[in-house]
């Protein structure tokens, strides 16, 4: 039985990249992209079934990306959100991982990357440019150290998750089953008092945790 294909949903105000998008990801093998919205409004309005994935623009007329991230995510919590813009603040990177995205890239980002960004983040990846792993790291790097009591097995987990590593890829690394991951990931969730993959990346890089 073939894999059913990949479904991604583009919300950005500028039609001529959001046909742009719609047309590379139609174009490839195990993709699908049947919906475009022009603003967040209209998206939280119009969708009813959820996307495997959405490429998000951050400004926006209404509301903006990052807040329709949060009311989506609200709404479709296997919805994996990768903002795609040309804002490079690092408040505003850290804003849209907490309102749940799992990925964020510029727009200046490759055809391949991009559509190699998509496949990662719905296997648990968060896809990130360099330029922007390294604004993240080094905003933080003086930041005083959080203690959340993880258990070494935990520690190792969640700096693999902040390196952008799939939940197949730490269990592959590891040796240890995907249920295994998914179950330390729990915990650690739990203990940093976050619901989302995006929020646990951002509270540890913001408190030097790994």
């Amino acid at each position: 039985m073939a894999s059913r294909n990949i479904d991604v949903c583009i919300i950005d105000d500028d039609k001529e990249i959001r046909e742009s998008l719609a047309i590379l990801i139609n174009s490839r093998e195990g993709f699908v992209c049947t919906r475009t919205y022009e603003t967040c409004d209209k998206a939280i309005e119009d969708l009813n079934n959820a996307p495997d994935t959405v490429l998000m623009d951050i400004e926006m007329p209404g509301t903006n990306g990052i807040e329709g991230v949060r009311i989506l995510k609200g709404k479709f919590p296997a919805t994996e959100f990768i903002m795609l813009t040309i804002n490079e603040d690092s408040e505003v990177v850290f804003d849209s991982l907490c309102a749940g995205a799992s990925g964020y890239l510029k727009k200046n980002t490759p055809p391949e990357r991009i559509m190699n960004a998509i496949e990662e983040v719905v296997n648990g990846g968060s896809p990130m440019n360099m330029e922007i792993a390294r604004l993240v790291v080094n905003s933080f790097h003086t930041v005083p150290k959080a203690n959340y009591r993880f258990t070494e097995r935990e520690t190792e987990i969640l700096k693999k998750l902040c390196d952008g590593h799939s939940y197949k890829m730490i269990g592959f690394d590891l040796d240890i089953h995907i249920n295994t991951v998914k179950f330390h990931i729990k915990n650690i969730y739990s203990k940093m008092q976050v619901n989302s993959k995006g929020e646990a990346v951002s509270k540890a890089i913001r408190e030097n945790v790994v």
